[in-house]
């Protein structure tokens, strides 16, 4: 399993960042690999939500079935995704309140490839650092988002 993780100092509150990340209408406004979003079970989002999500990366587009695995208020959940070939994603994000009214959000990605040790080795060759890359500039997106043109 391959994991990723990164974070961000936000200067918005907490809620400000939390409405944006839970709405999925949002996805394409900070997540860089983000093409489109279908089915969304509930809105707002809650626990047991699904939605699916369509992400490019390296050329290549493919569907992710997400659900909110967990939410602990709003500051905290937990996605459980199934993609192709039964490969799996686990995301969590967690928003951390700072003095002064700023946000730190906190962003994890696990993902386990198919095909057991083969398909993961075949993901770290073709992928390398590109996870990462991705994630750090969705997050700079994010902020960007939040303190230069607001949230609404």
């Amino acid at each position: 399993m391959s994991r990723v993780t990164a974070s961000v100092e936000i200067d918005a509150p907490p809620d400000a960042v939390w409405d944006v990340v839970m709405d999925p209408d949002r996805l394409g406004d900070w997540v860089t690999i983000h093409r489109r979003v279908s089915r969304v079970s509930d809105r707002p989002l809650r626990e047991g939500s699904t939605l699916a999500q369509s992400l490019r990366l390296r050329g290549a587009t493919f569907k992710v079935r997400w659900k909110v695995a967990e939410l602990e208020g709003r500051r905290a959940a937990r996605w459980e995704g199934r993609g192709p070939a039964r490969s799996e994603a686990h995301i969590g994000y967690r928003l951390v309140s700072r003095d002064g009214g700023g946000t730190c959000f906190e962003y994890e990605n696990e993902f386990k490839a198919p095909l057991g040790p083969l398909g993961a080795a075949a993901s770290r060759a073709l992928m390398g650092g590109l996870p990462q890359r991705e994630a750090n500039a969705s997050l700079q997106r994010l902020k960007s988002l939040l303190e230069h043109r607001g949230a609404g």
